[in-house]
């Protein structure tokens, strides 16, 4: 890993040295638009839309546009100048427990090694931290953009977990939340059992990304001349008409998997009564002459 940022935490009048590496990466297989034709990639110009021009990137500056339309340039200089206290500094503001801190604020994971003759003030935060069992609350600036962040140990070492400002979280103002939906007891009982079934061990390596590994397959049968089959597709689920029978028979396909059965295959819900489906079918009229 090649780290992408040096600084310092600041705790108290302590201050440990640290550089600073991103701590996942993503795996989704990229693509480049292409001519259909002849496979040829498709390039882009930076053209300006007064003028017309292809303007070089070392003449493009940021911009903010105004209600009225009006467009105010920010140069490099601009930003230079924003007062950031934060800029090499991982400032700790306080300490609080992590199950105060709801996870939808968390947005991109660091890790974080100790540089230069910081080792031991580091590990010294680090156990101290642990023991406590609370996280840091830390303010950060990355990339000209102050945020506040957490701090905690995974592993032996420091995770900075950067998070969004209160008024970047949205609100859900969804309609169904004003109703008055009413949940029987043995509903709940029966969705109840079903979490109870299903319970178990986090354990991330049981997963893996199908859809990926469906499309590196494609792009080997590609590369290979040979045929591509499309795998099965599953059949959809219809809408449930008896909540209390698709729960009952989710918790016996959870079991007989748990048990390592093989799970019965699933019926589409129909909507018909049951006198319709004993009823005999209808005759097609006759068209006349």
């Amino acid at each position: 890993m090649r780290s992408i940022w040096k600084g310092a935490i600041s705790f108290g009048l302590v201050t440990i040295p640290v550089k600073l590496y991103s701590a996942t990466e993503q795996k989704d297989v990229s693509f480049h638009q292409v001519h259909r034709e002849d496979g040829g990639r498709i390039r882009y110009k930076r053209v300006c839309t007064l003028d017309g021009e292809e303007i070089p990137y070392a003449d493009i500056a940021k911009g903010y546009e105004l209600a009225t339309g009006e467009m105010v340039v920010l140069t490099d200089e601009d930003f230079e100048d924003l007062p950031l206290s934060t800029s090499r500094r991982i400032d700790v503001l306080q300490f609080a427990p992590a199950e105060q801190i709801d996870p939808i604020y968390f947005a991109k994971s660091y890790f974080l090694e100790p540089d230069a003759q910081g080792a031991k003030p580091y590990v010294l935060l680090r156990n101290a931290l642990e023991s406590s069992g609370q996280v840091a609350v830390v303010k950060v600036a990355l990339r000209q953009r102050e945020s506040l962040a957490t701090l905690r140990v995974r592993d032996g070492v420091f995770v900075l977990e950067t998070m969004l400002w209160p008024d970047e979280i949205r609100t859900p103002d969804f309609a169904f939340l004003e109703e008055d939906i009413e949940v029987r007891a043995q509903e709940l009982q029966m969705a109840e059992s079903l979490i109870s079934t299903m319970e178990s061990d986090f354990d991330p390596s049981e997963y893996h990304d199908t859809y990926r590994e469906a499309l590196q397959q494609v792009i080997e049968a590609k590369v290979a001349g040979k045929e591509v089959i499309a795998p099965p597709e599953e059949e959809e689920a219809g809408p449930a008409v008896d909540l209390m029978a698709a729960l009952r028979a989710s918790v016996e396909a959870a079991k007989r998997e748990r048990e390592g059965e093989p799970a019965k295959p699933k019926k589409a819900a129909s909507s018909k009564s049951k006198e319709e489906e004993k009823a005999p079918p209808k005759r097609k009229a006759r068209k006349s002459a």
